[in-house]
């Protein structure tokens, strides 16, 4: 087994710096190799910052490295997870994976063939909140879901300290929150009450983008019987960053994550009257056990790609969640309809 990690990168924009930290926060045994943007000021500014060296195409990052951040828009992942697969090299590639769910199960069976270890910044899976919050509802003292409520919320991210104006562009991004934002959300609502049977959706677009949803209201039906509704709203206050609040219905528990999306507080009630709530090391602590890891999903990924054993989640496990947010856009194009979401 490899004793370190050459990385590259490409894109190096908000998403690229974040997980650049992430590595030197975890102190994953990285070299930090190419980096290519198509934005030059941002790729020598990123460089100066993290210690990569800018390169001059794609190829030149690709051909240097083990394993690769794709980091750029939406509609670039495809092409460069091709050439990054081609290379057997490992692959991070941020979420959403595509615009649609046939683009996104061809990415996965691309990696799959290429036997290379793969994952998608689904990051939530990692935090401490939610599964603390799983744990409260597998508990047997929870009793049975029978409801979620699921609100997220932030400024329109072409804006602020995001700056990701091509968001704004559909020929790049896809669509707006619900694929950009909210496929975290649907990702988790999986994990923490079970797979989704049936959607009904409705979206609309106040800022005027073309193709570019800004809110986002889904009634679901989970396979287990419980109902849920997940918002999702792109607004212009600058005071409210990316922020969610979760509550969770079981019969003898109430569950509210809320706050930061790490660290909580997570906060529930019991049908006897206890109650209680865990934040910050205190519930990072009371998560240790419960995972395979740690909670850094970047130094997760290095130590996969070094072992050469699976990362979670991978490019597979995104394709679950695209298949219910397609399955909630086509709702949406018909008015609402309830729409049987596709499984495996």
């Amino acid at each position: 087994m490899a004793q370190r990690l050459r990385i590259g990168f490409l894109g190096a924009g908000l998403i690229a710096t974040y997980h650049s930290k992430s590595l030197r926060h975890c102190g994953a045994p990285v070299d930090r190799i190419g980096v290519f943007d198509p934005d030059a000021e941002r790729a020598a500014a990123f460089a100066l910052a993290s210690g990569h060296t800018v390169m001059a195409t794609e190829d030149d990052v690709l051909d240097s490295c083990d394993a690769v951040y794709i980091c750029t828009w939406t509609s670039e992942h495809l092409r460069q997870v091709e050439k990054a697969a081609a290379r057997r090299l490992a692959i991070f590639c941020e979420k959403p994976l595509a615009f649609d769910v046939a683009t996104a199960e061809r990415m996965s069976a691309m990696v799959a063939s290429a036997g290379v270890v793969n994952q998608v910044g689904l990051v939530l899976r990692r935090s401490p909140a939610y599964i603390w919050a799983k744990h409260l509802i597998d508990e047997a003292a929870a009793g049975l879901v029978m409801g979620v409520v699921f609100r997220d919320d932030q400024f329109i991210p072409i804006q602020g300290h995001y700056g990701s104006t091509w968001r704004g562009d559909r020929t790049l991004a896809g669509s707006g929150t619900l694929l950009e934002h909210s496929i975290h959300d649907v990702d988790m609502l999986r994990v923490l009450v079970g797979e989704i049977a049936r959607v009904s959706a409705h979206v609309t677009n106040f800022h005027g983008h073309d193709g570019i949803e800004d809110v986002a209201s889904t009634t679901i039906r989970f396979a287990g019987g419980a109902l849920g509704t997940l918002a999702s709203i792109w607004h212009d206050n600058l005071a409210r960053p990316s922020l969610r609040r979760v509550e969770v219905f079981c019969s003898h528990r109430h569950i509210v994550i809320e706050g930061d999306d790490w660290y909580g507080p997570v906060s529930w009630t019991d049908t006897n009257g206890d109650t209680g709530t865990l934040a910050g090391d205190e519930l990072s602590a009371a998560v240790a056990e419960m995972r395979d890891g740690n909670e850094n999903p970047d130094g997760e990924f290095v130590r996969s790609a070094l072992a050469g054993t699976a990362a979670t989640p991978d490019f597979a496990e995104a394709v679950k969640a695209h298949r219910i947010v397609d399955a909630m856009y086509a709702s949406a194009t018909q008015n609402g309809a309830s729409i049987e979401v596709a499984h495996d």
